[in-house]
């Protein structure tokens, strides 16, 4: 069975609280954070970027399980805030590890599901033999433009997961994804800031396609919401996922592990895998986890995934990389102009 061979997680330690950016703008914290259910979110440190946090969440994955850096054939990063237009991220990830030149890379972007797409491909990939193993990666370092409602929530992390066959910590049962043409959230190539739909971006967006998928995902195993002990959906918020966890039919219990967003923001290409990732660091042999990512533009990949006994083997080391709650605990809390500092807002004449 193809599955999960080991996982890593990476997010910066600085935060910034939502209270602190309604404050420059003038806006009701109380409102936002009721609505948006995020109390804070995390900021890249000034060298941090999505290349650099791609290559922190591949080493917690390698560290956690004895891996030959030049099994990994196929190295692919999904985010929309690549350090480059043209270069890839993928490839500064196989360097920093280990896995080059014998492999192949590629960047994908499709919004926030892209680092879930990258799962797919090393899926096929394994399953046909091509290659023994491979990492597929979702980070970001999100934007959002000064005084936009994306500014109390685009954050910054990413989770990394080693793909392979056998001795695999969760068996990946099935997948399946729902897409189309639905322009709810954009960024031209040159701008700066994305621009979205507002309202939009719930329905017709996010909920159709995230429904659409999981209710496909029911229909190709034969389940139901109590047939899984965990469910993890995309989080750009803390309302989105609970509202359509109820509406299929899980409960508050099944998603409480994997929503991390109140104290992490929406980390875009990252969301849907910390979640993933804060879940296992919980998950026992047997547990059955459903997973829904969801990207703008706009789809759903979903995931049907079963815990096996080597999670808590010799094998795989959990405890040899930060969990994702420890990676939460402990942060440096920034005022807006440090945080404007950190983001790049401020921009320097040269």
């Amino acid at each position: 069975m193809v599955g999960i061979y080991s996982y890593g997680v990476y997010i910066p330690r600085y935060r910034i609280k939502v209270p602190e950016i309604a404050r420059i703008w003038g806006a009701n914290a109380d409102d936002i954070t009721r609505g948006l259910g995020v109390f804070e979110k995390s900021v890249p440190d000034l060298d941090e970027d999505t290349a650099t946090i791609a290559v922190e969440a591949a080493r917690a994955a390698l560290r956690r399980r004895s891996i030959d850096p030049e099994a990994i054939g196929a190295i692919y990063v999904g985010s929309e805030s690549h350090p480059y237009a043209v270069k890839p991220t993928a490839c500064t990830v196989g360097e920093a590890i280990g896995a080059t030149p014998n492999m192949t890379a590629a960047d994908y972007e499709f919004a926030c599901k892209a680092g879930t797409a990258g799962l797919q491909t090393c899926m096929g990939l394994v399953k046909s033999g091509m290659i023994p193993l491979g990492i597929a990666i979702g980070a970001d370092v999100a934007q959002g433009a000064p005084g936009d409602a994306l500014e109390y929530t685009a954050a910054a992390g990413g989770a990394a997961f080693v793909i392979g066959e056998g001795e695999t910590i969760a068996d990946i049962n099935q997948t399946c994804s729902y897409t189309t043409d639905t322009p709810d959230f954009w960024r031209r190539e040159g701008q700066s800031y994305p621009r979205h739909g507002g309202r939009f971006t719930g329905d017709p967006g996010y909920f159709k396609h995230v429904q659409g998928a999981a209710r496909l995902m029911f229909d190709a195993v034969g389940t139901n919401p109590n047939d899984y002990d965990y469910a993890v959906f995309h989080q750009p918020n803390a309302k989105f996922p609970q509202r359509v966890a109820k509406a299929l039919g899980f409960t508050q219990e099944q998603i409480r592990p994997g929503l991390v967003v109140p104290r992490l923001g929406n980390t875009y290409s990252g969301a849907s895998m910390i979640g993933l990732a804060a879940t296992l660091d919980v998950a026992k042999p047997g547990d059955r986890i459903f997973v829904t990512s969801f990207g703008s533009g706009a789809g759903s990949d979903a995931f049907d995934i079963t815990v096996t006994d080597a999670i808590g083997s010799g094998a795989f080391d959990r405890a040899a990389a930060p969990t994702v709650e420890q990676l939460l605990a402990n942060p440096v809390y920034l005022d807006y102009a440090l945080y404007a500092k950190h983001k790049g807002k401020i921009v320097m004449q040269r």
